[in-house]
């Protein structure tokens, strides 16, 4: 059991420490302790940012034991199990389908709250959504799918333009109030699948959970898939505030264990860690927006100060694809998933040489490249 303190963003902290900080994390994100199935690795980390679509397929990947491949992820979309949607920040995520309600139960209002400038720019307003949304659900009822494309051709029949950026507000706007999710995968010959198909939620996900706090079985869950950590990372990845995820910490306490407490409570779950696994791979290649690195209000833990820049947040809001050795961050990497680009090598950078062999960062590499040229059709 953790007993050293993480410190504040800005803290000094010894090597150690970090260590010890980065190896249950590793645990905590299934990355040492690989789920047997791909539903098992999205229910364990219950969201995954996924704005980039194989990026958030390579993630849950990367969780599971096995050869597993962009065809076996697909066919977990294809069958129901994960959904894609905006379920926090603004940003898009993979999360079990039975969770999708619930989180936005929590989250969405203060999605629209912040999205509200931009629809009064774009000139949506509730009128304009009922519309928008009765086109949808007639045009998708009775278990129908429809592309983005052809989706916004159903609202530009029914007057409700999708000009520039105004046909994506719309797509999230329906998202949050919960009409439509991204579900099964669109066909693409000769490469992986960039797109899915819109249904409606009430017609694709045929199993919901109801937890008897959602804003407790949040907080628990975060720190399940991402402990340790404290209400300060929580209020981050959420988009919640401060005092909202206190509060939920609270009432998820009976779930948690203390770890530390200055300068501020990180826990762990209270239940069994996941097991580790001996053959899980201690030097991974992980996608753009990795949970492992973006989830944190202090990101200094996983990555050293002076290589943050060059994984991002960048100006244009870009988190570049890591390289990950025994929990600590030691480069960046980049591919291509164009067609006839996607069998192409990924290309390594590395910000030091001393942490990990050429072989391991070619194995991690060598890993995802298998996952992203599955022949979709085999």
């Amino acid at each position: 059991m953790i007993r050293t303190p993480p410190p504040a963003a800005g803290a000094s902290r010894s090597a150690g420490a970090a260590s010890t900080i980065r190896h249950e994390r590793l645990r905590s994100h299934r990355l040492s302790a690989p789920a047997p199935t791909i539903a098992e690795a999205a229910r364990h980390m219950l969201a995954t940012q996924a704005q980039e679509f194989w990026g958030g397929r390579w993630a849950i990947a990367a969780r599971t034991t096995g050869r597993t491949t962009i065809r076996d992820v697909d066919a977990a979309f294809d069958r129901g199990e994960i959904v894609r949607s905006w379920t926090m920040r603004g940003t898009i995520h993979l999360i079990p389908a039975e969770d999708l309600a619930w989180v936005l139960s929590i989250t969405a209002d203060r999605q629209r709250r912040q999205a509200a400038a931009v629809h009064r720019a774009e000139g949506i307003d509730d009128t304009e959504l009922d519309r928008a949304e009765a086109a949808v659900r007639a045009a998708l009822g009775g278990g129908n799918r429809l592309t983005r494309k052809e989706t916004f051709e159903v609202l530009e029949r029914a007057g409700v333009s999708t000009v520039k950026q105004r046909g994506y507000h719309l797509l999230v706007a329906l998202s949050l109030r919960g009409v439509i999710c991204q579900g099964p995968v669109v066909a693409r010959e000769s490469g992986p699948t960039r797109e899915q198909y819109l249904v409606l939620t009430d017609d694709w996900i045929v199993e919901v959970a109801t937890p008897h706090d959602s804003l407790a079985e949040f907080f628990a869950r975060f720190i399940q898939s991402h402990g340790p950590a404290g209400a300060r990372d929580f209020a981050w990845w959420t988009g919640l505030p401060l005092g909202v995820a206190r509060s939920a910490a609270e009432a998820a306490s009976d779930r948690l264990t203390l770890v530390a407490d200055e300068p501020e409570p990180q826990y762990v779950a209270a239940t069994a860690p996941p097991r580790r696994v001996a053959s899980a791979p201690e030097v991974v290649a992980l996608p753009p927006f990795e949970e492992y690195y973006i989830s944190y209000a202090d990101r200094t833990v996983a990555c050293a100060p002076e290589f943050l820049k060059a994984i991002g947040p960048s100006m244009n809001g870009i988190v570049r694809p890591i390289i990950v050795a025994r929990g600590e961050i030691v480069g960046v990497w980049t591919h291509s998933v164009a067609v006839g680009r996607h069998a192409d090598d990924p290309i390594p950078e590395l910000f030091t040489t001393d942490a990990s062999t050429d072989a391991e960062v070619a194995a991690a590499l060598d890993r995802y490249r298998d996952f992203i040229t599955a022949d979709p059709r085999s």
